[in-house]
């Protein structure tokens, strides 16, 4: 930025201001003083505050605009980036023109917005954080803050080109957290091929979202609508650009361009002590840039996370052996326009759209358009008839577990009836036709064989699987040999056991690479039957969220039902509530991310995954613990699926853990949402007390959580609910709440329970009112079988009582 010099004039009437401390409404004039160090505007509701800063361990000052009511000081835009000022003497200054100027204590200009000509200029700060300035008698805007972002992004600001004005937005980290200048990484929209957005270091590019689909951007399946946010993409003649829109007034929204090259998405609710993280990229390796090379695919569904397209091959295998990706993967047979088909990828991030084109075709029209040109390599329909045609090398390609988008990808002739199984299909016919006796005689050979071997099969033992290519087409997952699971684990030793549940135990082990896995094995006489296990792959394999946990693979050798995890140091969530030493360690807001963190989980599997899924074992130790004691929910072997429009289910047989089952699922079979919901809550009271559900203290006359929680709640004593670890480092309000809401889910009637959606917006805001609980329900351990096991089926017909709480 140009530095000009001001008359000696303007600087000695600076010098002879004599600044005025406080706030000054939410508008400057010419008449006004200028905002100098100590002041600063407010916006109308008190939202956002524009001032001088100084940011993290720095001593140099900054203009700048912050949320005013958040204790931490979030910055969402800087004007100086590159002038900071190096004393408080700096002043922001309003001309009679228009021209909004920064000075420094010497009359520097340090920064301008360069606009004049102006008639009755007027600087407002609006509760949209938009600094705006405006002018004349229809105050016709003259400039504003959301035309030239910093870092972050806020609801309503665009990300794009702005064609009529020839503007471009976007993001631009900064150095360091105590250095707000333009930093390495930047966040733009990408406008050559088919438009997307791409997050930048230097010339490198690091990450892209992907085409906008109509829903969302095609590498973000979870952008879909939340109750949260609004996503939106404009592409007209006036511009192309996203943006965003926060829908509950309760709730802040922005997303950050953070230093490390993170764009990160927060939310603040108002009662909250710090910014809840909502998403962030990249996530991983797969949504590091073409980390598979060109026309390879990446996905963590499986061990490898690289691997070819189909139809494609290594182009060195010896170096994707070793896990060098970087040369990508080559066509295996080569193409002939004339009989060309194309295969389908499915719940795909779509290929870089540099070499793209958009067009309006139908699917039917897209694929015929696509066929006939011998250059098309691939296609893609969303929105029914908005039609992405790619020419040449398909780069950076990933799967998700629930995408939704489909990519058709052009494949010789031969290899698609080697897919398809065509060719040896064809191969048979034409021995048949040839040699029918004989074809006729084998038949009725192989029909004798498949006739005893089915007998075999209901006299003996059934295997669980026909083969391993059978099984991993079906679970999409890879299957690891046993030889692999027993050097991982020192061949099962004792030593390796980290966990003992109702199926069998789990070893800790490590892969030949280092990575460090965490080993489920059914025993031979598990509850646990061929069918829980088969749910518990299929279903793991389709979801993806930071709070539930990571399924690697599987292994069905020598009669094994083992499950593959990925390893987390701090095991389970009940060894550290449920003990006096360990539970220390889990302070206050501690405790509360890890409610939310399993709200937010349970939330994905109810409402935001493709899949509707009831996990119907929800408990302390199945929540486990990241080396950040971030919560992930695990163990889906008894979980259900259920349609968008399925409310409840009833079943025969029973599942689940006493203390956590409702009641309604425990006697009658009937499960649904509210079912997780009534886990939950038990879960919130046993973290907030560190007491288990089943038993309070002998010195109780309640022997029962939940009847203990509601004497307390029914006294107006709740608070000697809590945990005597967190001593006083808690909210009183705060923690009422949470223990409101963990009785609002246990209540009796299934009805009265709120849905996940409702639980995750009570914890997160304290404007959303609370309704006051009905009594809890409960029953005692003699209502089941004795041998009661952390899994156990039982039969409705074993039932013998259930014992309600009465009115205290």
């Amino acid at each position: 930025m140009e530095i000009i010099v001001m008359p000696f004039l303007v600087f000695f009437l600076l010098q002879g201001a004599v600044p005025v401390h406080g706030q000054t409404g939410d508008r400057v004039t010419p008449g006004s003083s200028p905002i100098a160090d100590g002041r600063s505007l407010v916006s109308a509701g008190g939202i956002f505050e524009l001032g001088f800063f100084v940011p993290g361990d720095a001593k140099k000052r900054f203009l700048g605009i912050w949320f005013k009511n958040i204790k931490e000081k979030t910055v969402v835009w800087v004007a100086n980036r590159d002038a900071p000022l190096e004393d408080d003497r700096g002043a922001l200054n309003l001309t009679d023109d228009g021209n909004l100027t920064l000075l420094s204590g010497a009359g520097v200009v340090l920064w301008s917005t360069n606009t004049s000509n102006a008639i009755s200029p007027v600087l407002q700060l609006l509760d949209s954080g938009n600094l705006v300035l405006t002018g004349g008698a229809s105050n016709n805007l003259l400039w504003q803050s959301f035309d030239h972002p910093t870092d972050t992004i806020l609801a309503g600001m665009n990300i794009g080109f702005d064609y009529g004005r020839n503007l471009d937005t976007y993001l631009t980290s900064w150095k360091s957290d105590s250095d707000p200048s333009p930093g390495e990484y930047s966040y733009k929209m990408e406008t050559r091929g088919v438009a997307q957005l791409v997050l930048w270091k230097g010339a490198t590019e690091m990450y892209r979202s992907g085409p906008w689909t109509g829903k969302g951007f095609s590498g973000r399946p979870n952008m879909s609508p939340n109750g949260l946010f609004n996503f939106q993409y404009t592409d007209n003649q006036s511009g192309l650009y996203y943006a965003f829109q926060v829908l509950n007034a309760t709730v802040l929204g922005r997303a950050t361009l953070d230093r490390n090259g993170r764009f990160q998405r927060f939310v603040w609710t108002e009662g909250s002590s710090e910014w809840n993280l909502f998403w962030e990229v990249p996530e991983g390796q797969c949504d590091q840039y073409a980390s598979c090379g060109v026309n390879g695919i990446c996905t963590m569904l499986y061990s490898s996370s690289c691997n070819c397209l189909e139809g494609f091959v290594p182009k060195s295998p010896a170096e994707w052996s070793l896990r060098q990706y970087s040369d990508g993967c080559v066509r295996g047979t080569p193409l002939n326009c004339s009989t060309d088909g194309f295969r389908q990828v499915q719940n795909v991030k779509l290929p870089d759209t540099l070499n793209a084109s958009a067009t309006n075709r139908t699917l039917d029209e897209c694929g015929d358009w696509c066929r006939n040109n011998c250059s098309c390599i691939a296609y893609a329909v969303f929105e029914q008839s908005r039609c992405l045609t790619w020419f040449g090398d398909l780069v950076d390609v990933r799967i998700f577990a629930d995408g939704e988008d489909v990519l058709h990808v052009r494949l010789a002739a031969s290899e698609l009836e080697s897919l398809n199984g065509d060719s040896g299909k064809k191969k048979t016919m034409k021995i048949v036709s040839i040699t029918l006796p004989i074809g006729i005689l084998l038949l009725v050979c192989l029909c004798l064989v498949l006739w005893l071997k089915c007998r075999r099969r209901t006299q003996g033992k059934r295997k669980s699987f026909q083969s391993k290519r059978d099984e991993e087409d079906e679970l999409e997952l890879p299957l690891f040999d046993i030889l692999t699971i027993r050097t991982a684990t020192n061949d099962f030793s004792n030593e390796n056991i980290i966990g003992e549940g109702g199926f069998g135990p789990v070893y800790k082990g490590q892969l030949e690479d280092g990575v460090e896995i965490a080993v489920k094995r059914l025993s031979r006489d598990s509850v646990q039957g061929l069918r829980e296990f088969k749910t518990e792959v299929m279903l793991i394999a389709k979801l993806q969220h930071k709070n539930l946990v990571r399924l690697i693979g599987c292994c069905t050798e020598e009669d094994e039902r083992i499950l593959v995890y990925e390893y987390l140091n701090n095991k389970s969530l009940d060894a550290f509530i449920f003990d006096k030493t360990r539970g220390g360690l889990l302070d206050w807001q501690k405790r509360l991310e890890i409610i939310t963190g399993i709200a937010r989980g349970l939330l994905y599997l109810h409402h935001d995954s493709r899949l509707k899924i009831i996990h119907r074992d929800l408990k302390t130790s199945n929540i486990l613990l990241d080396n950040e004691m971030n919560p992930k929910i695990s163990d889906f072997g008894t979980a259900r699926i259920f349609n968008v429009d399925q409310i409840e289910e009833n079943t025969t047989r029973v599942v689940g853990t006493y203390g956590y089952m409702s009641p309604e699922y425990a006697m009658e079979g009937i499960f649904s949402e509210k079912s997780d919901v009534f886990s939950f809550g038990v879960m919130v009271l046993e973290i907030l007390s560190g007491k288990r559900s089943r038993t309070v203290s002998p010195s109780e006359p309640c022997k029962n959580l939940l009847q203990h929680a509601w004497r307390l709640w029914k006294e107006g004593r709740c608070l000697k609910l809590v945990d005597d670890a967190l001593e006083d480092s808690y909210s009183n309000s705060k923690v009422t709440r949470f223990i409101q809401v963990g009785l609002l889910c246990v209540q009796e009637g299934s009805d009265d329970r709120p849905t996940m959606e409702d639980v995750f917006l009570m914890l997160s805001s304290e404007d959303v009112m609370l309704p006051q609980p009905s009594r809890p329900a409960f029953y005692t351990a003699s209502a089941f079988q004795k041998d009661w096991t952390s899994i156990n089926a039982i039969r409705i017909t074993k039932l013998e009582e259930v014992i309600h709480l009465s009115d205290i």
